[in-house]
């Protein structure tokens, strides 16, 4: 039977499935194999921490998906797809981390078995869950298929999201809300970096109301000092000082969907450097909220910021955000859309992003960001409701 608390409506799940079949047919594509466990959950609905062993799910034109994994894991399927427990497909354990077969062999007798040994195979090629031993197995159990490359085709698919969606995204930003509220709180001079970080996933987990909190793709970021010059350090256990500033890049998550939030905090009186380069990222920051509108381009978004950051001589290398929605580890970002200057792709209603311009500085660094929704008229909607500014702490 299908799974037993599915976190969307059976509808949906139809109005993704038709997008998938409708992109395919426009590639000629006659199945595809997902192997992203994002793409795997919003097309079936699968929740599960196996995505560290093969497994994915086969989409059809014209029959439900399969989806295909480690025997253990089977019995997850069932209980969180969408489909019949028929639609379940598994290989044996022996062919876990074993030199001697691949479970891609498995794959290719599935599809054999299916009448699709001829036919055009669309795989994800340039993705964390499809290695290369993978591909090379398929193509040699399979040598009469042809391989389309369909990376990124269910992410970009994925960008404008759903009123059921939106749901969860709110629930993951209060969420972050709560996170970034017990670190202003509790953050000072000697507090061990474990230790608040431990507070950080108590928050996290726990969530609040009805929204209870799912793990982040991504571990809390917060280096302190001249280790905020890099964006994706952790933690350690050292202790908080004074006169240093400590940016936290954390994100809520309510069902496998993010809205990641990042303030820094400084203990003690800041540079004006700081103070500088906060007002300059604080207006960029709003005049690209105010340009993040439906028809314009991510890359409006970025000129928009870049001036007030220019005007102030502050030069970033870097992008400045990224579609977001649902995810599993190690990225919360939808790998699709960049905000920066040359992405040309136009804003659409119900598209979200991590609107994150940090300044990672020689010696410091800086970081003030919004998840935001695109809205049908008006500026970006920020999902956080959190004070946009550097936070000071004596």
């Amino acid at each position: 039977m299908p799974g037993h608390d599915l976190p969307f409506s059976q509808s949906e799940y139809e109005r993704r499935l038709k997008l998938v079949r409708s992109d395919m047919s426009a590639r000629g594509i006659d199945v595809l194999f997902v192997e992203d466990p994002s793409n795997m959950s919003w097309i079936t609905g699968y929740d599960g921490w196996s995505f560290y062993v093969h497994q994915g799910v086969l989409v059809f034109l014209d029959e439900d998906p399969i989806w295909w994994g480690r025997a253990q894991d089977a019995n997850g399927a069932r209980r969180t797809v969408w489909m019949d427990d028929e639609r379940v497909a598994s290989y044996a354990d022996n062919y876990i981390q074993s030199p001697d077969r691949h479970p891609m062999q498995n794959l290719a007798a599935l599809l054999k078995s299916s009448g699709y040994a001829e036919k055009r195979i669309g795989v994800e090629l340039e993705n964390y869950y499809f290695s290369a031993k993978a591909y090379l197995t398929l193509r040699e159990e399979l040598p009469q298929a042809d391989f389309p490359d369909a990376t990124g085709m269910v992410n970009w698919l994925r960008g404008v999201k759903s009123d059921e969606e939106l749901v969860f995204m709110r629930k993951a930003a209060r969420i972050s809300e709560k996170i970034m509220d017990g670190v202003f709180e509790r953050v000072q001079p000697g507090m061990r970096k474990a230790d608040l970080v431990a507070e950080i996933y108590a928050d996290a987990i726990r969530g609040l109301d009805d929204a209870w909190g799912d793990y982040p793709a991504i571990v809390p970021l917060l280096p302190s000092g001249a280790d905020a010059s890099a964006p994706h350090l952790t933690w350690d256990g050292r202790f908080m000082q004074e006169g240093e500033a400590t940016f936290f890049e954390l994100s809520g998550c309510f069902r496998r969907y993010h809205a990641p939030l990042c303030r820094t905090v400084f203990l003690g009186k800041p540079p004006q450097y700081m103070l500088d380069a906060e007002k300059a990222l604080v207006d960029g920051l709003e005049a690209g909220l105010e340009t993040a509108r439906a028809g314009n381009t991510a890359g409006d978004i970025a000129r928009a910021l870049a001036k007030p950051l220019e005007a102030a001589g502050i030069e970033r290398g870097a992008r400045a955000g990224y579609p977001i929605g649902i995810s599993y580890p190690p990225d919360w970002g939808e790998r699709t859309v960049s905000i920066r200057e040359e992405d040309t792709t136009v804003l659409k209603p119900g598209m979200t992003f991590h609107f994150m311009p940090g300044l990672w500085m020689d010696g410091w660094g800086l970081e003030i960001t919004e998840s935001i929704l695109i809205r049908e008229e008006g500026p970006a909607e920020c999902l956080c409701n959190r004070p946009r500014s550097l936070f000071v702490k004596t």
